[in-house]
């Protein structure tokens, strides 16, 4: 997935240099043009793939039922929440950088934009290949979630302070430990401590409340606080934006997730049948 996202960042940018036109529009419209096309080109080589039909073997009905009642456990729950929480939090990067970055404040061009935020997708990849296999069995998932979220709101406090433009770019490096030191992470986490015959339901119910209901709401919260710190023309466009004040928002809200996950979370949970 990340090897992808740079790819196409490359591409894009590539695209927007080569093709030597500014015109806003032609910016806003090229990323739905070239989706588009490696879409279509993705649905006919999926017609190529051998027919794999899907196992008649019955399954549990209520198995995503069972992964919700771990919630019953005050420390696995007190997880599924944070996550919720830190999720919500992640739409403020993927919805609102791409504009702070082309501001006035920053200074990124348009055409560039998309190649300079594969930064974020090179560290996740360094991140995950050589530092998780090493800092998450030496000082285990309690640490390793805490520098996860404490990422984050290092990330929210350089966007804030604006300055200098280098250091802005160079904390979209961050996006590794955000990413892969909660999100992968907790992944790894929930495969342990669920009871193997629960364990896809359990990992299903992680992605329906981070990136399912926590980034659905985020967009929608992020937006609003975006409209709360900007100043419209008489077009409706937004002319200025607070990022200021739009950056603290998520700051502050991390800041808070980690010091309830930290006074609140234990490690070591067991849950009935659980295989390790």
């Amino acid at each position: 997935g990340s090897i992808g996202w740079i790819i196409i960042g490359l591409v894009l940018s590539g695209w927007r240099v080569l093709s030597n036109r500014a015109d806003a529009a032609v910016l806003n419209g090229d990323m739905l043009l070239l989706a588009g096309i490696v879409s279509l080109l993705m649905g006919v080589y999926a017609l190529t793939l051998p027919h794999t039909p899907p196992n008649k073997e019955k399954k549990n009905p209520l198995a995503f039922l069972e992964a919700i009642k771990m919630m019953k456990n005050k420390s696995f729950a007190i997880f599924i929440i944070i996550n919720f929480i830190v999720s919500t939090e992640l739409m403020f990067y993927y919805v609102l950088t791409g504009p702070f970055l082309v501001s006035e404040k920053i200074g990124v061009s348009s055409d560039l934009l998309a190649g300079v935020m594969v930064i974020a997708q090179l560290a996740e990849i360094l991140v995950m290949a050589l530092l998780l296999p090493y800092f998450m069995p030496k000082y285990g998932i309690r640490k390793t979630l805490v520098v996860g979220i404490l990422a984050w709101p290092l990330r929210y406090i350089i966007f804030a302070i604006g300055a200098p433009s280098w250091l802005v770019i160079a904390s979209l490096a961050l996006h590794g430990f955000c990413y892969v030191f909660f999100f992968t992470a907790s992944q790894i986490y929930v495969d342990t401590v669920a009871p193997k015959d629960i364990r896809a339901s359990a990992q299903s119910l992680i992605i329906l409340v981070t990136i399912g209901l926590g980034m659905y709401l985020g967009s929608f919260f992020a937006g609003w606080i975006q409209n709360l710190f900007s100043v419209r023309g008489a077009g409706g466009n937004i002319v200025s934006t607070n990022w200021v004040g739009v950056f603290m928002v998520p700051f502050c809200l991390t800041v808070l997730a980690a010091i309830a996950f930290l006074l609140s979370f234990k490690e070591k949970l067991q849950f009935e049948n659980a295989e390790r």
